[in-house]
């Protein structure tokens, strides 16, 4: 069994109960609008990760993350993506057990034909009333298990 943590949102923010609550995960994602390199340097101190573009990455730095990303973890295929309306392929006529995405700082997980959905949320500057979120996804094989975890700063 492994573990994934799955981010979005930073916007150059990274807080420490977000490192926190990602020690330990073996892969981290992220969906995008990262913010800075020096946010992807220190998720990479963590564990190994994969990273997105959003909507608000721009400059060098930022032109070197695609804007999707297909994770394989153990028999289980991720399609990563900032944007879920982006979203430019059927899922489960692919072969995707989940889509990660992110934009909308608000978390949500469901499944949609056979897929599960999961926008982890925000773990940047809060937004409106939304909670500071983060996911923690096992993967067992092609089995799926998803919790948002919300952060108290």
């Amino acid at each position: 069994m492994k573990t994934v943590g799955l981010v979005s949102d930073t916007h150059g923010v990274l807080r420490p109960e977000a490192l926190a609550a990602l020690a330990g995960v073996d892969l981290i994602v992220h969906a995008g609008d990262v913010g800075s390199v020096t946010v992807l340097a220190r998720l990479r101190e963590l564990a190994p990760l994969v990273a997105v573009r959003g909507n608000n990455d721009h400059g060098p730095w930022a032109r070197a993350l695609p804007a999707t990303e297909v994770v394989e973890i153990d028999a289980a295929l991720l399609y990563v993506v900032h944007d879920v309306a982006e979203l430019d392929l059927d899922p489960a006529a692919a072969g995707f057990h989940a889509v990660v995405s992110g934009h909308s700082h608000r978390p949500s997980v469901e499944r949609r034909d056979g897929v599960l959905f999961v926008n982890p949320g925000s773990i940047g500057p809060r937004r409106f009333t939304l909670p500071i979120s983060l996911a923690l996804l096992r993967v067992d094989g092609a089995e799926l298990d998803v919790r948002t975890v919300e952060l108290e700063p």
